[in-house]
């Protein structure tokens, strides 16, 4: 299947599907509620088989956002050597999109990573625990509402002096 095959069939099955192209690039932006049923037709139907990543923007005082968030899903078909990236957008108080870990395990750390520095939930997870910082942590230092200097995090935790770290 082709790109525009792809987006054709997206467009199908997805009515409210936003598409856009960049540097070559196909991008589709995914209202949260349809969001895992999107990623799930990729997977199952598309053979979009390989979860490239997921990640996340914080778009706090962007010039013209509408929303706090954007997840980003970046996806390949390994065996066409497509690849789609797939946005929602989530906003303060209680960011939360679904989990993608039953479609790809390799979804779990990334999901935690993005919860870890972000605070955006994965609902239904099966280990949301933190995965870079210690459970103690209760803040997300890749918002950026969060302080360039800390909020004085580092007393309470040990710092390793290079020697130390190996």
């Amino acid at each position: 299947m082709t790109t525009s095959q792809t987006i054709s069939e997206l467009k199908k099955a997805f009515p409210a599907l936003e598409f856009s192209e960049f540097r070559g690039e196909t991008r589709a932006v995914a209202p949260v509620e349809s969001l895992f049923d999107v990623l799930k037709d990729l997977k199952e139907r598309l053979d979009f088989d390989m979860l490239v990543d997921i990640t996340c923007v914080d778009y706090l005082r962007y010039p013209g956002a509408k929303d706090r968030f954007g997840l980003v899903y970046l996806l390949a078909n390994t065996e066409t050597a497509e690849r789609i990236t797939i946005r929602a957008f989530v906003n303060d108080p209680q960011p939360a999109v679904p989990s993608a870990v039953s479609l790809w395990e390799g979804a779990n750390w990334l999901e935690r990573e993005v919860w870890d520095m972000f605070g955006i939930r994965f609902e239904g997870h099966p280990d949301p625990r933190r995965i870079l910082l210690p459970d103690e942590f209760t803040a997300f230092p890749l918002r950026k509402d969060y302080p360039l200097q800390g909020r004085g995090e580092r007393h309470n935790f040990p710092v390793l002096t290079r020697a130390e770290s190996g």
